[in-house]
């Protein structure tokens, strides 16, 4: 064999294994995307199987404002109306599913507000710990978005880092999109004593 054959077909290799490790590195990133995918949504749905429980205590308070929790009942339905799959998580479309958990958790805090005004309410056990687990489930929510956009930063990273991204090209690996604070977020509240 001549020694630029040589040369050509050790160049082949190294490329073609450097090929699959990028390959096989790329899928252990989607892999953990879609992981904290999934984690983001059991939060999500744990929040959404508490309400029922939440509505129907509210309910047997007297005289308790019905248009609040329509809000709440129909901001649940919205919000679990939205399933992505891991592979459909755009820019676009992880904005449209927070706006629809962001308008979920307005109407949860309207509610649990409103019910500050009804003392009997607040000194029921269910109603404690209700409002108890919808703190803690909250916070994992919170916990669960921020592993998210860890593990979907570190895959954007590597789609698009050379010579990845031409891997990630002919693959057909593409961005995910991250969770972003929502607009309301970005002003302060108004506190007044």
């Amino acid at each position: 064999m001549s020694r630029g054959l040589i040369i050509v077909i050790v160049l082949a290799l190294i490329l073609g294994f450097y090929g699959c490790s990028s390959y096989n590195g790329l899928v252990d990133k989607d892999t953990q995307v879609d992981r904290a995918w999934s984690n983001v949504q059991t939060q999500y749905q744990r929040r959404a199987d508490l309400i029922p429980n939440l509505v129907n205590t509210v309910k047997g308070a007297a005289n308790f404002e019905k248009s609040t929790l329509e809000s709440v009942i129909k901001a649940r339905a919205s919000a679990t109306g939205i399933n992505l799959n891991a592979d459909q998580l755009t820019p676009e479309n992880l904005q449209r599913f927070q706006q629809a958990q962001d308008q979920l958790g307005g109407a949860l805090s309207r509610l649990l507000a409103v019910a500050e005004n009804y003392p009997q309410l607040r000194a029921t056990e269910n109603f404690k710990e209700l409002q108890a687990q919808l703190e803690g489930t909250e916070n994992r929510i919170a916990v669960s978005r921020n592993d998210f956009n860890g593990a979907a930063t570190e895959y954007n990273r590597s789609v698009r880092s050379f010579p990845n991204n031409i891997f990630a090209g002919v693959f057909g690996f593409s961005r995910r999109g991250l969770f972003e604070a929502s607009q309301a977020a970005q002003q302060a509240p108004s506190v007044q004593f």
